[in-house]
């Protein structure tokens, strides 16, 4: 009963095979989910009505109440009380598919020209019930271009997870081979692939994963000459590097291109994350935190200084949580914010990184004059 007393009617639950059997005859089939769900896919013929339109616009349908009609939603749930609805004003050939349009998915039955396919409605089904995600926001993924710089410790976690969240073009720029010692922490890659180009490797673990990814492997070092041709039209890049020449070419490529770069570093125990992106006026550059490149002395790589293996894994996976932030446009990117974060403490720490108005990269008065500059900055050739 409802809550005046008033018996609720028993409506007909019936499969997704029979309700496509019982459409193909003539009777209508209603998708009562939102508009941004059914934008994912929906039952061929069917007609998408909203839960809480279906009162309101059903005599828009049809307005003969002796009509066998036939609801479906998600799961099965809305479209039971969609039915009730439509017997409260007098419909009376009424039935609701049960499992709904992810067991109508999953059983193969027709879908509607446009949307996704079966195969990435059921492999991006968590991200379309996300309401800030969706069938309109894994759109937004599948057309995202983005840059990898480096597939290693940092390349790797977020190449992955990239990948499985349908990222719909990932380019890896990598000059280096698998090494026996990469193992520990680069997980794309394998023992069996030691002594293979890293991008290749990586390439083989990302299309295993996700075969509807497109995939560019770059096997090439970044540098003053190709760094434009190599990062340009993508929508974010992410710095997987682990020297300075490259992330101060990449900071200024990214600020003359325009698009958002995801920093990211590890240091023995520590790491950190940030956000420079050069669409935003208010946005720091890499060079507002590090004004001139450091000496290597007070600066080792992890081949000299070490690094926990998993120390990787947790920031390379939030460099590709801030990627995909940044091309759904949800959420608070770490624009201008310093994400550090402590291993052995298990903690972070978040410092304010306001843009420096003398900043070398970002200043009011600085003046770009070429890449070599900026390499010969670091120090290399």
């Amino acid at each position: 009963m409802d809550f005046m007393g008033t018996p609720t009617p028993q409506v007909e639950e019936i499969t997704p095979r029979e309700a496509a059997a019982r459409q193909a005859s003539g009777v209508l089939l209603i998708d009562v989910r939102e508009d941004d769900e059914r934008a994912g896919g929906m039952p061929a013929g069917a007609v998408g009505i909203a839960l809480g339109e279906v009162v309101a616009r059903i005599a828009e349908i049809e307005t003969d109440r002796g009509r066998e009609i036939l609801t479906i939603c998600a799961s099965g749930k809305r479209s039971l009380r969609a039915a009730q609805s439509l017997h409260a004003l007098g419909y009376t050939r009424l039935a609701s598919v049960a499992g709904g349009f992810l067991r109508w998915n999953a059983e193969g039955l027709p879908l509607a020209a446009g949307g996704f396919g079966a195969d990435a409605l059921e492999r991006y089904s968590r991200h379309l019930l996300l309401p800030e995600v969706g069938a309109a926001g894994q759109g937004r993924l599948a057309r995202a271009r983005i840059a990898l710089i480096g597939a290693g410790g940092l390349g790797s976690p977020a190449a992955l997870y990239l990948a499985a969240a349908g990222i719909g073009r990932l380019t890896l720029i990598d000059d280096d081979v698998v090494d026996k010692s990469n193992l520990q922490r680069q997980i794309l890659h394998t023992d069996a692939r030691v002594g293979m180009a890293k991008t290749e490797s990586a390439r083989i673990a990302l299309a295993a994963l996700n075969p509807t990814v497109e995939l560019r492997p770059l096997p090439a070092r970044l540098a003053a000459a190709n760094v434009e041709e190599l990062i340009r039209d993508h929508d974010v890049v992410i710095d997987g590097a682990d020297n300075f020449p490259t992330r101060y070419l990449l900071n200024a490529a990214c600020r003359q291109l325009k698009i958002p770069l995801i920093y990211g570093a590890v240091h023995r125990f520590t790491g950190q994350v940030s956000v420079f992106d050069a669409r935003d006026a208010q946005s720091p550059c890499y060079r507002c935190l590090f004004p001139e490149p450091p000496a290597a002395t007070d600066a080792p790589n992890c081949a000299e200084a070490g690094v926990l293996g998993v120390l990787p894994g947790t920031i390379g996976l939030l460099q590709a949580t801030e990627a995909i932030k940044l091309v759904l446009g949800i959420g608070a990117p770490l624009v201008g914010r310093l994400l550090c974060y402590d291993a052995l403490g298990a903690t972070f720490r978040e410092l304010r990184l306001p843009r420096d108005p003398q900043c070398p990269g970002c200043g009011g008065h600085t003046t770009f004059s070429g890449y070599e500059d900026i390499v010969q900055v670091c120090g290399a050739g």
